[in-house]
């Protein structure tokens, strides 16, 4: 079987790209993770954060758990993914400089003042949760991952 993982720096700028992460962190005994849609910001080589209501339940077992998951796919031009898991190295109240951050890797510029105003008057206070990044699950299908497309003539 062919090696299909990503080169550091190859991992470092997919994870570095505006992807929709997943975020997992265990939900405690007896129980699967929550698992749930997120933005997150990462450049290479430093750590992610995201940045979430202080109160919210993934917040609350964030701290519990001092760790969390970020994983990150697209399906074209190839399945390509990265997962990184690691420790919380802090958690920092949230900023007007980092809420524009965010929202600007996401939204169209035009878009970026409503939604600011938006999270201002309606998500409450919120805190940045940092992730060294430790451990490393990545994979590039390449193109022969997909399938090839069956059209209706060319079915038996």
């Amino acid at each position: 079987m062919a090696d299909s993982s990503l080169s550091v720096s190859d991992r470092e700028s997919f994870l570095a790209e505006p992807h929709i992460a997943a975020l997992s962190v265990s939900a405690g005994q007896d129980r699967g993770p929550l698992t749930v849609p997120i933005w997150y910001q990462y450049a290479p080589g430093g750590e992610a954060w995201v940045l979430t209501e202080a109160g919210s339940r993934k917040a609350r077992l964030i701290g519990a758990a001092g760790r969390f998951t970020l994983m990150v796919e697209r399906v074209m031009p190839t399945v390509r993914y990265v997962s990184v898991e690691g420790p919380v190295t802090r958690t920092i109240p949230g900023t007007d400089e980092l809420l524009q951050e965010i929202t600007a890797r996401y939204l169209p510029s035009d878009m970026v003042p409503a939604y600011i105003e938006f999270a201002n008057a309606e998500l409450g206070e919120q805190v940045a949760i940092y992730l060294r990044p430790e451990r490393w699950l990545t994979a590039d299908l390449g193109p022969g991952a997909l399938p090839p497309v069956v059209t209706r003539e060319q079915a038996p």
